[in-house]
């Protein structure tokens, strides 16, 4: 999407979702994001992106899974990367949860995914929640294979962020949500603790889904 802006970044969704929940973000740049999303092959398909449009170095943001996949191009490519942008991330999920999501799945596949939907706002943030409702929720809900699903969950179980890789990285910042339940804020912060060059932003009363509450541009740009 040319926005009219000079710099690029990348936009890459986290598990369950797709681009479009990036439809309120509103970024002083030109964005890229997968119109077909799987974390298969991903890398090499940005590479070509980016060489086909001529776009040297890119922002890349990832959310959730988004961040794994995010954080291996930056690791694998650290030179096409002008900064890497981690929202929602925790180093790995435990396997237990994701069996237990795999199985909740099996059992009944919209009551748990409206439940996990939900938990990703927080309470102060009735508008984005209303508007995923309204947009985005029932999309999802219906249309969203099992296979994708478990897909994604299989993904999860057997990547865990590189941290030694990471901090090769020139530029990093993590955004998390206080009142995130889906990832805690206390596995936020151990991540960055780790990675000496990076910033942590904590994010006051927002949840899961951050770029979609209307103060996340603000929080963006501060500092």
């Amino acid at each position: 999407m040319d926005r009219g802006f000079q710099d690029a970044i990348v936009l890459i969704p986290g598990w369950a979702t797709d681009f479009r929940i990036f439809e309120r973000l509103t970024l002083d740049y030109n964005y890229l994001m997968p119109l077909q999303f799987s974390p298969r092959d991903f890398h090499q398909a940005l590479l070509n992106q980016l060489d086909a449009l001529g776009i040297n170095q890119a922002a890349v943001l990832g959310f959730s899974l988004g961040g794994f996949i995010a954080a291996e191009f930056a690791v694998s490519s650290p030179g096409r990367v002008a900064e890497l942008i981690l929202v929602g991330m925790r180093r790995r999920y435990a396997q237990n949860i994701l069996v237990e999501s795999k199985s909740a799945l099996h059992k009944n596949r919209r009551a748990w995914l409206y439940k996990f939907y939900l938990n990703c706002f927080s309470r102060s943030d009735a508008f984005s929640l209303s508007w995923f409702k309204k947009h985005l929720l029932k999309e999802y809900v219906d249309n969203l294979s099992q296979d994708e699903l478990e897909y994604g969950l299989d993904y999860l179980a057997q990547h865990e962020l590189d941290l030694e890789g990471l901090k090769k990285v020139n530029r990093v910042r993590i955004f998390h949500g206080t009142t995130d339940v889906i990832v805690p804020l206390e596995e936020a912060r151990e991540v960055a603790a780790a990675l000496p060059q990076a910033k942590f932003i904590p994010l006051n009363d927002f949840g899961h889904l951050p770029f979609l509450h209307p103060d996340f541009g603000r929080e963006f740009y501060r500092g």
